[in-house]
């Protein structure tokens, strides 16, 4: 396969799990604000698709790096700290400004959230692949 190629198929792949960590941060992030306020919600349930993240990309994305677990994972979370900054900031910009300007009201919670989380994809691809999952030591 090319370079391109292979880049290609590595960028899909970290789509489409870092979709199903998604999936995970927003189910949790609904469960969550059933018993906490939306803005901790969010950061908790962030955690919970972060995990899901680190072990679908290890395992199907960057299949390649030898970087240890408790290094890659050391730097997943690095990476994610600026991830989570973008997720929260967008997350409650949209809640608590944007979409009541718009009159959305209806999924309100749901709307942002998901956007929210969407936000980081590219820069969460670079920052893992050359931080986290490295392909040299």
């Amino acid at each position: 396969m090319t370079t391109t190629g292979s880049q290609r198929r590595e960028f899909t792949a970290f789509v489409i799990t870092g979709g199903l960590a998604a999936l995970v941060n927003v189910v949790s992030r609904v469960g969550f604000s059933t018993v906490v306020h939306f803005e901790l919600a969010v950061l908790l349930a962030y955690g919970c698709g972060m995990l899901t993240a680190y072990l679908l990309a290890r395992r199907f994305v960057f299949v390649n790096s030898r970087v240890s677990v408790r290094r890659s994972f050391a730097a997943f979370c690095l990476v994610n700290a600026f991830a989570v900054l973008q997720t929260w900031v967008v997350s409650l910009g949209l809640r608590n400004w944007l979409l009541p300007l718009l009159g959305i009201v209806v999924f309100r919670d749901l709307i942002a959230h998901a956007i929210g989380v969407a936000v980081p994809v590219v820069s969460s691809y670079f920052g893992h692949k050359h931080i986290s999952f490295r392909d040299h030591p």
